[in-house]
């Protein structure tokens, strides 16, 4: 029997109440959590070199837990050299107990060993309570063996909530620890 991720317990113990507290939601169904994470990894070199999916599918797994799936090109373009079918890409879907690992781990491990780290970007919302947050490298995550892998290569992390608005999204992501930049106010 695996145990209770971390965060799912906190969510449950201080987060459900303090968004309650905060937004004053009457039913428990209203209380925003967590849906599930997308991590995306666009590999545009691959059309000169098709080892470069092996690696970058390696290097997902070893981040996420969970075997990437191959997006591939739906029609050509010419414009990029790009054949339908060719693989542009890979994706991972997380949900559940493998979805609060891995926010546990961002949050508390990987964003932490950032260089230069000044605080996420609240410009990564929607408008429908979801949140994009893009990396530029993922050496980043301690379970990369940087001499396995051939190249820093970004992703785009999709954090996709049940919240109707932003404010309760970023209240929900904020409650996990996720650094955001402070936000400035004008007069």
């Amino acid at each position: 029997m695996m145990n209770k991720p971390r965060l799912k317990e906190f969510y449950k113990k201080d987060v459900m109440s303090g968004l309650v507290k905060q937004f004053g939601f009457k039913n428990v169904h209203q209380i925003p959590k967590m849906d599930k994470i997308v991590i995306n990894v666009g590999l545009s070199e691959v059309k000169e070199n098709i080892k470069v999916l092996d690696v970058a599918i390696a290097d997902l797994a070893a981040i996420t837990g969970q075997k990437p799936l191959i997006c591939r090109a739906k029609q050509s373009v010419s414009n990029f050299k790009i054949r339908q079918g060719m693989p542009i890409g890979i994706k991972v879907t997380l949900r559940g107990a493998i979805m609060y690992e891995f926010l546990d781990r961002l949050i508390n491990i990987a964003i932490p060993r950032i260089r230069d780290f000044r605080g996420i970007d609240l410009r990564g919302f929607d408008g429908y309570g979801n949140f994009n947050l893009g990396l530029a490298e993922q050496y980043i995550f301690p379970e990369i063996n940087i001499d396995k892998s051939d190249k820093a290569r970004g992703m785009n992390i999709t954090f996709v909530t049940t919240a109707k608005k932003d404010e309760h999204a970023k209240t929900l992501l904020k409650m996990f620890g996720m650094p955001f930049k402070k936000e400035v106010v004008s007069n």
